[in-house]
């Protein structure tokens, strides 16, 4: 059975290929071929696509058991200039549109397409409790994913399954987020941003390739899932804790008005502001979380990290 994955090469992607390619065919398309081979060639077959219309590469959608679409430019790696929100949004729709197209196109029509859109859907919403029927918020982050998740019904129309997975703070260190708060804890100067009282919905990278591994083979999942621990924290809790694990304390506050003058309005949409999410249809699926608390799942994950550099 052949899945087709975009984004492979991310950190996610990775993490998926290499749980899938046990039992399936993976194909990898990536703009840049020669990289990913390098990255997932061990794991899948690399197919070029410039990730915004038809080709060759639409043959390889044709029979597929499932299309599974993480490609998009990275929202934090750097300054939200006019150029930069244009790419990053472009980058996601025109990846869904031109997906959808080869569904269109493909006779033996894939099973189910599997498109990844981000809590940021929800924008910022101090201690509200977030799950899947709440509407959108406001913000570049979830104008990005209304238009996404619009795109991906059109799936609907073919016969296709689709699921929208609305994706928290990864946390994993082979890229992501993670790495970059658990830096300055290293020098002794760690400590939460702004107040510290924005919610941070996470999921470690197991859970989060374990889900997606689950909704794309349960047939009964439709629709949009929430992939986030059934246990969020402020930002302040979760500093303190990766600072409990690292054994480092947690004490240096960047106030607010500094990440604003250096981010610009992404500091308040990226970092600020925060989004309290539960995981609701994902559990009465079913889905067992491995890590469920956010200090077993940093701790697992550090010593994962020192016992790999040992």
């Amino acid at each position: 059975m052949r899945i087709v994955i975009t984004g492979a090469t991310g950190f996610i992607g990775r993490a998926l290929c290499r749980d899938l390619c046990g039992d399936y065919d993976l194909v990898a398309l990536s703009r840049d071929a020669r990289k990913a081979t390098a990255i997932v060639g061990p794991y899948a077959k690399v197919v070029e696509w410039d990730g915004r219309t038809t080709g060759p590469w639409a043959g390889e959608v044709n029979g597929a058991e499932a299309v599974v679409n993480l490609a998009g430019e990275n929202i934090a790696a750097g300054r939200w200039s006019r150029t930069r929100k244009a790419d990053i949004l472009q980058s996601r729709t025109h990846a869904a549109r031109a997906i959808l197209d080869a569904i269109e196109m493909a006779k033996d029509k894939p099973k189910t397409f599997l498109q990844a859109s981000a809590i940021g859907f929800y924008g910022s919403r101090a201690d509200e409790m977030l799950d899947e029927t709440s509407v959108a918020g406001t913000g570049f982050l979830a104008e990005i994913c209304r238009r996404v998740e619009m795109i991906v019904e059109r799936a609907e129309r073919f016969g296709v399954r689709w699921v929208t997975i609305r994706t928290g703070v990864v946390l994993g260190t082979e890229g992501g987020a993670l790495p970059r708060l658990m830096r300055p804890f290293r020098f002794h100067l760690g400590g939460h941003v702004g107040t510290g009282r924005q919610w941070f919905s996470w999921i470690s990278l197991e859970d989060e390739v374990r889900a997606i591994r689950f909704l794309m083979e349960n047939p009964g999942a439709r629709g949009v899932f929430n992939l986030t621990a059934p246990e969020p924290v402020t930002m302040k809790a979760f500093c303190r804790t990766l600072g409990g694990v690292m054994g480092r304390s947690s004490w240096m506050a960047v106030p607010g008005f500094v990440l604003r003058l250096v981010l610009g309005r992404m500091a308040d949409e990226v970092l600020l502001g925060g989004q309290k999410v539960l995981p609701k249809r994902l559990c009465e699926m079913g889905f067992e979380f491995r890590h469920r608390d956010v200090g077993m799942a940093l701790t697992e994950i550090v010593r994962g990290e020192k016992h790999e550099s040992a």
